[in-house]
């Protein structure tokens, strides 16, 4: 299974999500946008894993312990590429979150799981290879609280990308 640790966001905010991808979408030539469903904020990219490794990244996620914290989606912003850039809403950092994703990282690390090294900048994508003369631009800021984490297996179905979650830590 191809997977990743990642907070999943309620209707409220995947509503607010959805209409910045939508606005993005309108003032675009082209790109390949987010799905409603797969609007998310990954924690480590896993990428496939077997049954035991699944069950490592389950051990790894039940030793966080952690605190429900907020959110707060402030811009959007991309990632330069050829072909078509990468459109994302930028999440603020803040310590909770950051020590977060350093805590599991860490304990993923010790497991054997070869992660990104580069720095983490939490970002929840828009749509890939896009192609738009539109500059990047700050939002009204909003959020959520976070009270999970979730193990969440990434496949094709029918052509489209479908994430499910397959796991989940809850905050203490």
């Amino acid at each position: 299974m191809r997977l990743f640790v990642a907070v999943n966001f309620n209707t409220k905010t995947v509503s607010r999500l959805l209409t910045l991808r939508d606005e993005l979408r309108s003032r675009s030539q082209r790109g390949n946008f987010s799905a409603p469903e797969n609007l998310h904020l990954t924690l480590a990219f896993l990428g496939e894993c077997n049954p035991d490794q699944t069950a490592a990244v389950k051990a790894a996620m039940d030793t966080i312990c952690f605190k429900p914290f907020p959110v707060s989606i402030e811009d959007v912003g991309r990632f330069k590429r050829e072909g078509g850039d990468v459109w994302w809403v930028g999440v603020k950092e803040n310590e909770p979150l950051l020590d977060l994703q350093r805590r599991l990282t860490e304990k993923l690390i010790a497991a054997g799981f070869a992660l990104e090294k580069r720095k983490y900048t939490p970002h929840i994508t828009l749509g890939r290879q896009v192609m738009t003369e539109v500059s990047p631009w700050r939002t009204e800021p909003f959020g959520e609280t976070v009270d999970k984490i979730e193990l969440m297996k990434s496949e094709r179905i029918g052509g489209k990308l479908r994430y499910t979650a397959v796991y989940e830590k809850a905050a203490q």
